[in-house]
């Protein structure tokens, strides 16, 4: 029988309560618009409206996915970062707001050759490319699946002739230098993984979250291989979790990074370090 839309939206937002996600009514709203196939802000228009056989049986299939605790960017299969939406899947980390402000300060100074260590969706990357027209730039990744998605993500947001995604662990296949390097490596300890909710430890890239240690395995590799790769007076900026600012700073310091600083997130929690290749003094 065919259904309202207000009432199967009714009884999907219920099925999610129960489940435990944290916002129910809202993903069932997106997952909604997704079946029927409109955008969420037609979806209102839709509700009185009796749904279709074959809208009711998608959107029950993406609500019990959900009910599975699977992001609803994996199930819709794009995240929205920086004013762009990025193709993801299970090879990569969902983009997420809290690294656009790494992207922000990159863009307050301009930059020519740009390198992105671990760039997963390639979100950084691309959206500093797409706004930084003459720039190029290269991601690089461990991941031969994220590297794909990256490349796709390229395509789709007309860079990919001034991307080049690289296999590589960090530096290993990386040559020339660079006037700006980014990254937002895996930061969690191995400790805190089972704090995490059940969308990120279950269905994100265990590589992209932790590195099984301390949490700062990652930022030591970077800084011992990002000072050969940069300019005199190039920049180094990674984000890291909200207790790892100063930690982070001084593994900066310690392999000569100048004018080292940590740049807080809206909630006042570390966010982004960044340093500066000295400039040689003739």
């Amino acid at each position: 029988m065919r259904q309202s839309g207000t009432q199967l939206l009714g009884e999907a937002i219920q099925v999610l309560k129960d489940a435990g996600v944290d916002d129910p009514a809202r993903d069932a709203r997106r997952l909604f618009a997704y079946a029927l196939g409109v955008g969420a802000d037609r979806l209102t228009l839709c509700l009185p409206e009796p749904v279709t056989e074959e809208a009711q049986a998608k959107f029950a299939q993406v609500i019990e996915r959900r009910s599975r605790r699977e992001p609803v960017s994996h199930i819709i299969g794009r995240r929205s970062f920086f004013g762009r939406d990025f193709v993801v899947s299970r090879d990569v980390l969902d983009p997420r707001p809290e690294t656009e402000i790494l992207v922000e300060i990159a863009l307050q100074r301009r930059f020519s050759r740009l390198l992105d260590l671990g760039t997963g969706s390639g979100c950084i990357l691309i959206s500093l490319l797409a706004e930084m027209p003459n720039a190029r730039g290269v991601g690089s990744d461990i991941s031969a699946a994220a590297c794909s998605v990256a490349a796709r993500n390229a395509e789709l947001h007309g860079v990919q002739d001034r991307a080049e995604i690289l296999v590589s662990d960090w530096d290993d296949k990386i040559a020339g230098k660079f006037d700006l390097i980014v990254s937002n490596p895996p930061y969690i300890a191995l400790s805190e993984m089972s704090q995490l909710s059940p969308e990120v430890r279950d269905w994100e890239p265990y590589g992209a979250l932790t590195d099984g240690g301390d949490g700062l395995g990652a930022y030591r590799a970077i800084c011992e291989a990002v000072p050969p790769l940069l300019i005199p007076g190039g920049r180094l900026m990674v984000e890291v979790g909200h207790k790892q600012g100063r930690s982070v700073a001084d593994l900066f310091r310690f392999v000569g990074f100048e004018k080292v600083s940590i740049i807080p997130d809206l909630d006042s929690r570390d966010r982004v370090v960044m340093g500066e290749m000295p400039v040689a003094v003739v």
